[in-house]
């Protein structure tokens, strides 16, 4: 049995976890927690390699091991040859992290078609790509555990990130759609909506547009990527196994 770093029991020990955009930020930190609780994790990424080695590199450090697994999760038939092959040679995929994400900030009059696009390409087809390439692999096994990683815009809406805000809409509609169909097969499909977490997604803001945010948060600070993964790590593990088709806000308090 791998040993646990930081960790009370090794929840997840033995299970085969997949990533996406686990290069740096939320998605390292989710594919960190799920190596402290003893998961094998590959990390899915699309063009940051320094970054991935070194996700893989603290997987190992945690009690885990990582592998790497380069692609673009807007593709279709990428995302099916992934899951084909993580399955080939792990026989099994027990998690999926769907964590891959990109965001623009902007009036929604100065957005263009690309803008649409691409967002929605990777922030909710993605979702629907790994998802679908996974699914019958799990209902084959009776078991499973989805996890799509959201945003509290999602839940409420932006402005000057309509269309961000739209697609993180998609994914908790579909989350919880997913969730009631697949329950019968004892797979579990929750989200995870977090606020504002200090990662680089958010180095557009200035210092004082940060100080200014920070005082609408009622915790009085930005969330950090290890808030997220330990929800994560909670909703993979057993302990929320009559969890599913929820929602989960990691936000401060912010709305």
């Amino acid at each position: 049995m791998i040993e646990s770093k930081g960790v009370d029991t090794v929840s997840l020990g033995g299970k085969i976890a997949v990533v996406t955009g686990a290069s740096r930020g939320i998605g390292r930190s989710i594919a960190v927690e799920l190596a402290k609780r003893g998961a094998n994790v590959i990390v899915n990424y699309k063009e940051d390699q320094n970054g991935a080695e070194k996700t893989v590199k603290l997987i190992n450090e945690n009690g885990g091991r990582g592998f790497l697994y380069k692609g673009d999760v807007s593709n279709y038939y990428f995302c099916k040859s992934m899951m084909e092959d993580i399955i080939n040679r792990f026989s099994k995929i027990d998690i999926l992290v769907n964590n891959a994400g990109i965001s623009k900030v902007g009036l929604f009059m100065d957005l263009k078609e690309k803008d649409f696009d691409d967002i929605m390409n990777v922030n909710f087809k993605g979702v629907f790509n790994c998802c679908h390439a996974v699914v019958e692999h799990m209902i084959s096994r009776k078991k499973g555990n989805i996890v799509n990683i959201s945003s509290i815009w999602g839940n409420v809406g932006a402005s000057c990130e309509v269309i961000y805000s739209a697609s993180k809409g998609a994914v908790n509609s579909f989350t919880k759609a997913l969730a009631k169909e697949l329950a019968p097969s004892c797979i579990r499909v929750n989200a995870v909506s977090p606020g504002v977490i200090d990662t680089e997604m958010n180095k557009c803001f200035s210092a004082e547009e940060k100080k200014a945010l920070i005082e609408e948060i009622p915790m009085m600070r930005m969330g950090q990527g290890e808030d997220i993964g330990k929800v994560v790590g909670f909703l993979c593990d057993e302990s929320s196994g009559y969890i599913t088709g929820q929602i989960i806000t990691v936000d401060g308090g912010f709305l």
